[in-house]
């Protein structure tokens, strides 16, 4: 019996390329980062664009590392609005000037998401490793409001700057966002490395639960905020990029089609290039996106559960990362047999009076 095509993706996430100016220690960014000569060429790119128009998907977003980092970035967004994409930058915001907004607007870009690490400068810079940053992030958000952009503010938070998550939504208010997104770090790549540094204790998250409910109350109708618990604190896992293979491509610098960032890191995968195949079958036939696609390939307790298509399972990565076996019940979910290693994560991480991090460096040519 023959498999029925899914449906096409909603969204490509394009990671434009590994550099960035920044050097946050909880960058989902591999540990082994494509080098700058690894990246697709905007000849290639382009192509890219095309075969995600003619397949249905409806949005594209510019990510990285740092988009803004390619020279030919405002290009991209041309091409991807000509052929009737949505476009979405995910941006530091730190070489957003005044010449880049301005080719960003005639080129025809609809969303600009800006990153912040912290309310604060200086422990905004500190975290980032860019002195200066958080002042360049400001001007780069005042230039998209100015401009008529939605704005919606991204902060990041962690064990080292969750007290000052209300200081971070009265930014957010400052800076005229109409959403704002309380992103717990999100452990793979370098931020799983610094896990110790940044992880919150439960007093931490009850903390930040609260703070985020009344000001989703006060500001009602006015700004959305979008908030998840960590998954190490959590009862039952999220479904990651909405389910394997369901939403959405990622695709690496170096062209790779990934179903999420961090699906590099599962061993016994072959993911394929777009400078090989083409979207369109890898979306439907590569094993890549079709081995965790769906529900027949749940264990228990994930097969029998009344949320298995809602959460899809949870995360495969971090399944591999906590349980050893990217094929196991995501420990984020209160009946894996794992469960109790996201505890001892948290308790590990408690124990650790030493809040130093390894900064996110790109080392290759």
């Amino acid at each position: 019996m023959s498999v029925p095509a899914p449906a096409p993706p909603m969204g490509l996430i394009i990671e434009l390329t590994h550099r960035c100016p920044l050097q946050c220690a909880y960058c989902s960014n591999p540990l082994a980062m494509d080098a700058p000569r690894s990246e697709l060429t905007t000849d290639e790119w382009l192509d890219v664009l095309d075969q995600a128009a003619e397949i249905g998907i409806l949005q594209v977003h510019f990510s990285g590392g740092e988009p803004m980092a390619r020279r030919d970035l405002v290009q991209l967004v041309a091409h991807a609005a000509a052929r009737g994409l949505y476009t979405n930058i995910i941006t530091s915001g730190v070489l957003l000037t005044d010449a880049a907004m301005a080719a960003l607007l005639a080129a025809g870009i609809d969303h600009i998401q800006l990153s912040f690490q912290d309310a604060h400068a200086a422990p905004a810079d500190r975290i980032g490793g860019y002195h200066g940053g958080h002042e360049k992030k400001l001007a780069a958000a005042r230039r998209i409001r100015e401009a008529g952009l939605p704005l919606t503010a991204n902060f990041v938070i962690h064990r080292q700057n969750i007290e000052r998550v209300g200081e971070m939504i009265a930014l957010g208010e400052e800076l005229g966002a109409e959403r704002m997104e309380i992103a717990h770090t999100q452990y793979y790549g370098w931020a799983l490395l610094n896990r110790d540094a940044l992880l919150p204790s439960a007093e931490q998250l009850a903390f930040v639960n609260g703070v985020v409910a009344q000001a989703r109350e006060r500001l009602n109708g006015r700004i959305a905020i979008d908030y998840v618990v960590p998954d190490y604190h959590a009862a039952r896992p999220k479904a990651c990029m909405g389910g394997w293979g369901n939403r959405f491509i990622n695709i690496s610098p170096s062209g790779k089609a990934l179903p999420c960032h961090a699906a590099e890191t599962l061993p016994g995968f072959t993911f394929p290039s777009v400078r090989e195949q083409r979207l369109r079958d890898i979306w439907a036939s590569s094993d890549a996106f079709t081995r965790f696609r769906g529900t027949d390939w749940m264990p228990e307790p994930c097969r029998a559960c009344d949320r298995r298509e809602i959460d899809w399972g949870g995360c495969r990565c971090q399944a591999l990362a906590i349980a050893g076996d990217a094929a196991a019940t995501d420990p984020a979910c209160h009946r894996s047999p794992d469960h109790h290693l996201m505890a001892e994560a948290i308790a590990a991480a408690g124990a650790n009076t030493v809040l130093d991090f390894v900064p996110r460096r790109l080392n290759q040519d």
